[in-house]
């Protein structure tokens, strides 16, 4: 199994390297390839652990006897890789319809290998980050994804794609200073950068350690004071806003909270209510923040920040001694993946059949567009958490989690309230604009709708499928 998740880290970082080598003309077909490649690599992970179950770290790198990175085979590593490549997969074959002259929106002649070649740098660094076993892998792969998205998200060079790129490089750089800050702390007084070193420090020094992981998560994960990137970042190739809110740039934070907690053994109390205030207070913020809101994709940028905050709120509550919440949170983080990359490759498909994403402009997308149609109903049900999509259950194994915690503890009780509160707020405006774009006659945007690609077609019906069955791969995993 170290092979395979090996493969997962290394062949796309070849494949990148490759792209940018080899004729133009091919750079397509070969960012898909290799992106296939990572994602068999991910997926015979899965099998392998799935058929043992065997949980272990395996050291590749030591020097003096410190080790400074190694491989963590476990269910959250195995899940979490899984989504990575193949979100990945699913976003460079969409990109071969997308990249191109033909796109309403931004018309594509150039920088189609400078766009693969980081795509495929994000995937690999990506998985990287998600099996390592150390806090300095976690450190270098963080920043590798910060390089990536800030060359992605400036993709089209204007004065606006530049600035926004600039707001994420400096922003997440910052919040990457906390993460430098715990592991400096970690090797000074443990003299290990393993993760599980966290569980040799005492309740002080976890606070102290926690304190630079919280910054480093929630800068990387846009949660409240460091979210400004992310709505900024709408200016970048859909395909990359699909991957950076779905399966990469974003979850790097959580995932580091989860795997820091799950590592450390007894996390302070004062972590877990921190963790949770601050997640509810970002949740509401991104929901009012839906309501000026005409460019789809910048709906749904507020409404990833939100869907974060739930992930966070369900760490922050394992804390509390929640399995169920723990749990709730690895779903989430799986399932969000693929609602949201779904709902952001239907705005991409938008646009580029209509040139626009101005939510007021479009209207009968069914009936002019039937997969694109049913591709926001599957995205927008699962978000909002609507059975038998995938993200009803994780965000019902949430819930019930907090006020389990909450029957014990009055602080959490009342930030259960407005959680359920926001839920309700958030299924209500989401489904209005459901309603409102893709019923009905078809609006003049969606009329004089040019034909979607069929690279587009197929990889939304790909993760239709998977809004109805990720859940399902989890439990396989979870049971």
């Amino acid at each position: 199994m170290v092979w395979f998740a090996l493969g997962s880290i290394l062949l796309p970082i070849l494949g990148s390297v490759l792209v940018l080598l080899i004729p133009e003309r091919h750079v397509k077909k070969a960012g898909q390839f290799f992106s296939f490649l990572a994602f068999i690599c991910g997926l015979l992970l899965w099998i392998g652990f799935a058929e043992n179950r065997d949980s272990f770290t395996r050291d590749l790198l030591t020097i003096g006897g410190i080790n400074l990175f190694g491989i963590t085979i476990d269910t959250l590593s195995v899940l979490v890789n899984l989504m990575v490549v193949f979100i990945g997969w699913l976003i460079c074959t969409y990109s071969v319809g997308y990249m191109n002259a033909g796109n309403r929106e931004h018309p594509v002649t150039e920088g189609i290998p400078r766009f693969y070649s980081f795509m495929l740098l994000f995937i690999g660094s990506m998985s990287g980050l998600v099996l390592s076993s150390t806090l300095l892998g976690l450190l270098f792969f963080f920043e590798m994804t910060g390089l990536c998205s800030w060359n992605l998200i400036g993709f089209y060079g204007d004065q606006k794609s530049r600035n926004s790129a600039l707001w994420a490089i400096i922003l997440t750089h910052f919040a990457a200073l906390g993460l430098y800050v715990a592991t400096a702390f970690v090797y000074i007084n443990t003299g290990s950068f393993s993760i599980s070193a966290l569980g040799n420090l005492n309740e002080t020094e976890k606070i102290i350690a926690f304190g630079g992981i919280l910054l480093a998560s929630w800068g990387k994960s846009a949660q409240l004071p460091l979210h400004p990137w992310l709505p900024r970042a709408m200016v970048a190739p859909t395909p990359v806003s699909a991957y950076l809110h779905a399966a990469s740039m974003v979850k790097v934070g959580v995932y580091i909270f989860a795997r820091t907690v799950l590592e450390a053994g007894a996390v302070p109390q004062v972590i877990g209510e921190v963790g949770a205030i601050m997640a509810v207070l970002t949740m509401v913020y991104g929901f009012i923040m839906y309501f000026p809101q005409d460019d789809m994709k910048k709906l749904l940028a507020y409404s990833t920040i939100a869907q974060l905050s739930y992930i966070f709120l369900a760490i922050s509550l394992s804390i509390y001694g929640s399995e169920l919440a723990f749990n709730g949170a690895v779903s989430h983080i799986f399932n969000h993946a693929f609602a949201k990359g779904l709902f952001f490759l239907v705005a991409g498909a938008l646009a580029y059949t209509t040139g626009t994403r101005r939510l007021s402009m479009l209207r009968g997308i069914l009936s002019k567009l039937p997969v694109i149609g049913v591709g926001y109903i599957a995205a927008a049900m699962s978000i909002v958490g609507s059975p038998p999509f995938s993200g009803f259950f994780s965000k019902f194994m949430i819930i019930l989690a907090g006020f389990q915690v909450g029957w014990h503890q009055p602080l959490i009780l009342v930030l259960m309230v407005v959680t359920l509160v926001e839920s309700v707020g958030s299924f209500i405006w989401i489904l209005r604009w459901m309603g409102v774009n893709v019923f009905g006659s078809p609006s003049e945007a969606i009329a004089g709708a040019s034909p979607t690609p069929v690279s587009i077609q197929v990889v939304v019906g790909v993760l239709i499928l998977m809004t109805l069955v990720s859940q399902y791969i989890v439990f396989l995993l979870l049971s």
